[in-house]
């Protein structure tokens, strides 16, 4: 199996918030952003593995920034680190302003994506060439974020 680097995979999706996508708030509705980052997330371990996957944890979901009606949404996808059969994807939303194109960061989730085989069993992954200093930094805290993740699972949480 070939390893791929970080931008084979990165992906990129853009959204206008329509009125469909507004809670009573009269904000973007938190379980359509997270559907969105979910998409996003299987999207870019798709393309990193080249098979089926399945969401098997998501980490945070926390709005730093108000979205509303007619604003910009920006979703942007990669792969920060892989184990055997799973990946862990990264994907930052934005809020972009239409005039200026400058953008507030929304949110950051870490989601841990598994590869499926044709009997939907888990599968191996391909490696993940690290290129950057940023992307060796993310690496690292991507291994950090597996045990905690594990950590986790023992205590129940």
């Amino acid at each position: 199996m070939k390893a791929k680097r970080v931008k084979e995979s990165i992906t990129e999706q853009v959204h206008i918030v329509m009125p469909f996508h507004i809670s009573q708030g009269d904000r973007l509705f938190g379980g359509q952003l997270l559907a969105w980052i979910d998409e996003v997330s299987a999207v870019t371990a798709r393309r990193h593995c080249g098979r089926d996957v399945t969401t098997a944890a998501i980490d945070n979901l926390q709005f730093k920034a108000a979205v509303h009606l007619n604003n910009i949404v920006v979703l942007i996808g990669r792969v920060t680190y892989v184990g055997k059969t799973s990946m862990e994807i990264r994907v930052d939303t934005y809020v972009e302003d239409h005039l200026s194109g400058t953008r507030k960061v929304v949110n950051r989730a870490y989601l841990v994506m598994v590869a499926l085989d044709e009997n939907d069993k888990p599968t191996e992954v391909p490696r993940l060439i690290l290129e950057t200093e940023s992307e060796h930094a993310e690496w690292e805290a991507g291994f950090r974020r597996k045990q905690l993740r594990s950590e986790r699972r023992i205590e129940g949480y």
